[in-house]
């Protein structure tokens, strides 16, 4: 056991020090807390150790509201306070900007943050048979293991799928397929209107469900991954489960793709952005943002960065089923969604038709790993840009825009990041490379009580 002085927080939500020559990384420390720890691993440059006793606690530690906090690795900073998660988000995006891509935002974007419980509307849960254990365990890997926590309770979620925990282990318990359904994907929306999202009815009613206590509460889905059929008995279990608990089953015996509603046959989720009158219908295991609250602020301040304008054309790159696509058409530019994905572009599309604009938004499918200017060119010229990319980044797209000298290049680009590593190096090719500044940056607490950093930065051309 070691005595440690705590310096700031890495990118894992771990404290660091430093001792004898070798960094120090520290879970469950904080920065400014004097501490003692034990090592769990060490290597030549750095060794990861626990804090073991406080010594000297930091004035923004905090009781951690859920008794599964340290053992169960969904959260890793519920020991810190909501002001230090983000100020320690908000060192390690600008860390990495500098230390990777060699730049430093002009402006530094007011922090944006919701509510800090409940706000999990999409998770993976692990489902596994632990005799040991007292049987099935439904709930997150514990931290550092591939074993199922032992999860009673999780705050993070809505707490109506916090308080299905228990009875969802029952329910498993006793179907014929119990070891041979290995998930349960939790995924919480709206309720899907049969009206367009342009429908002033559907704007004013169903728009604001889940966000107002006056309109219908929302829906919850459960989707049972299964290596094998439901026998009769199986089925009627699920049935009853789902109409005593007020939530939908859905089934999912294949890849993402083989998901289907089970009870209610008619089961659909949408989610809404009603500063933009659009509705998004979804799949259960299709990629939305897991906090719903933090998404309208996100694509409501991408919207004021990038400045979306009538008569323009804009590319969306990454789009999706049209997150941000749809908001910018709805501001009367003329938008191409960019996305890999045949069944995702074919999505997009169906909602560009159901909210009324189809006429100003398209989208393409194709590779943007293997960007080039050709690709932009042929659906080109754009006058902005949204990059929304996956934890890769996206930087065959950076070296594929045009430069800021060039007659086509772009008024601004705003990329929305969710690592901080891949947005620094792609800042670097768009700063160093294509002669665009780094106008401003700041993050978004999209998943609190972990370390993950979501972050949106602005490009534009210098002067």
């Amino acid at each position: 056991m070691v005595e440690l002085r705590i310096e700031s927080l890495d990118q894992e939500g771990r404290g660091v020090a430093h001792a004898d020559g070798k960094v120090v990384f520290v879970e469950g420390a904080l920065p400014g807390e004097r501490v003692f720890a034990e090592t769990l691993k060490r290597k030549p440059s750095y060794e990861i150790a626990r804090a073991t006793r406080i010594e000297a606690p930091s004035a923004s530690r905090v009781t951690p509201a859920c008794p599964h906090f340290g053992q169960c690795g969904g959260c890793t900073l519920q020991h810190a306070d909501p002001a230090l998660q983000l100020a320690a988000k908000q060192r390690a995006l600008e860390e990495a900007l500098a230390r990777i891509g060699r730049v430093q935002p002009d402006v530094i974007f007011p922090a944006i943050a919701g509510p800090a419980w409940g706000y999990r509307y999409r998770a993976r849960l692990s489902v596994r048979d632990v005799p040991k254990k007292g049987g099935i365990l439904v709930g997150f890997h514990e931290r550092r293991s591939s074993y199922v926590a032992d999860m009673r309770e999780c705050h993070v979620l809505p707490p109506k799928i916090s308080a299905l925990l228990p009875a969802l282990r029952t329910l498993v318990e006793s179907l014929s397929i119990r070891t041979r359904l290995p998930q349960i994907e939790v995924a919480v929306g709206e309720r899907l209107s049969r009206k367009t999202g342009s429908d002033p009815s559907f704007a004013g009613d169903e728009a604001r469900a889940g966000s107002d206590p006056a309109f219908p509460p929302l829906v919850y889905a459960l989707v049972l991954r299964i290596l094998e059929p439901l026998t009769r008995a199986d089925e009627a279990k699920l049935v009853a489960f789902a109409d005593a608990r007020d939530v939908e089953i859905w089934l999912q015996p294949g890849g993402p793709d083989t998901v289907v509603p089970f009870h209610p046959a008619s089961a659909t989720l949408a989610y809404t952005l009603p500063e933009f009158d659009v509705a998004i219908p979804f799949a259960p295991t299709d990629f939305t943002q897991v906090n719903f609250a933090i998404n309208r602020v996100l694509v409501r301040r991408a919207l004021a960065l990038l400045e979306p304008a009538p008569g323009e054309r804009i590319a969306d790159f990454f789009c999706g089923l049209g997150n941000f696509t749809l908001p910018i058409a709805r501001r009367g530019a003329s938008v191409a969604g960019f996305e890999g994905s045949k069944a995702l572009v074919a999505r997009a599309h169906a909602n560009a038709r159901r909210n009324g604009l189809a006429e100003r938004a398209s989208f393409v499918c194709t590779n943007l790993f293997e960007a080039s200017p050709a690709l932009l060119a042929a659906h080109g010229p754009f006058t902005r840009a949204l990059i929304d990319p996956p934890r890769e980044g996206a930087v065959e797209i950076a070296k594929s825009l045009p430069a800021a000298g060039d007659e086509h290049a772009l008024a601004r680009i705003v990329y929305v990041s969710c690592n901080p590593a891949t947005l620094a190096r792609d800042a670097a090719v768009l700063v160093h490379d294509r002669g665009y500044r780094l106008a401003g940056a700041g993050v978004l607490n999209m998943f609190p009580h972990t370390a993950h950093v979501e972050s949106i930065t602005l490009f534009d051309r210098p002067g």
